[in-house]
């Protein structure tokens, strides 16, 4: 898979070297010329070129590209390397990161953003799941669908401890993707039960994020009655 990444800061850097690891083809894209680092990156592609700009793009192939990861510490140009991106080239998958989380509400389809990523607020997630139990957590925005990555923590007291994936009527548009349990990581089938203190996380419509949260958290007293 061929991913270009704007911006070759500690950031992008990053995610160059986790993807190379997996066998990726990455180019990095930075304006800066302090930026360009070929010897901390080395199996990357190095363009020295302002990645707002249609003739930089045009240099870098982006119609070639499967991912476009918009990774600058400038919002506004995470904004418009996605539009670019998106309507000019067609990329089919367009990754924002959103330095600001007042302008997260900007990061959507209409600027060509399929995963908007928000470190403050993926941060401030993280310690919420930590610390949590019983509670929905946000993990991540997917801007098509209007959908998001959800976590939750099975309580102790929760009625459905003990019932098997198949058994429970979960609302529409939301899908059990995985169990965390101890340090395992468990793909959900129709016969896995429930337990106490799983780690659940969903792809859910934000709209049922409310209902999934009642139904995971309901005690089995309040049920009994």
């Amino acid at each position: 898979m061929r991913v270009a990444i704007a911006g070759a800061g500690a950031v992008g850097r990053s995610i160059a070297g986790e993807l190379l690891e997996n066998g990726h083809e990455i180019l990095l894209i930075d304006k800066a010329p302090t930026a360009i680092s070929v010897e901390r990156v080395p199996q990357a592609e190095w363009l020295l070129a302002d990645a707002c700009e249609i003739t930089s793009l045009d240099e870098a192939a982006l119609q070639r590209c499967n991912v476009v990861i918009a990774a600058t510490g400038d919002d506004k140009v995470n904004l418009v390397v996605s539009l670019l991106a998106k309507t000019e080239y067609g990329v089919p998958r367009v990754v924002a990161r959103v330095n600001n989380p007042k302008n997260e509400w900007l990061f959507n389809e209409s600027w060509g953003v399929d995963v908007a990523v928000s470190t403050p607020r993926l941060m401030s997630a993280l310690v919420e799941e930590a610390v949590s139990v019983g509670d929905l957590v946000r993990l991540l925005r997917f801007s098509h669908g209007d959908a998001n990555l959800v976590e939750l923590t099975l309580p102790e007291e929760s009625a459905l401890a003990g019932t098997q994936v198949g058994d429970v009527e979960w609302p529409q548009d939301t899908s059990l993707v995985t169990i965390i349990r101890g340090t395992r990581v468990l793909t959900p089938s129709r016969e896995d039960s429930l337990e106490a203190g799983d780690e659940l996380l969903f792809v859910a419509a934000q709209a049922r994020e409310e209902q999934l949260e009642d139904l995971l958290s309901v005690r089995r007293e309040d049920t009994a009655r």
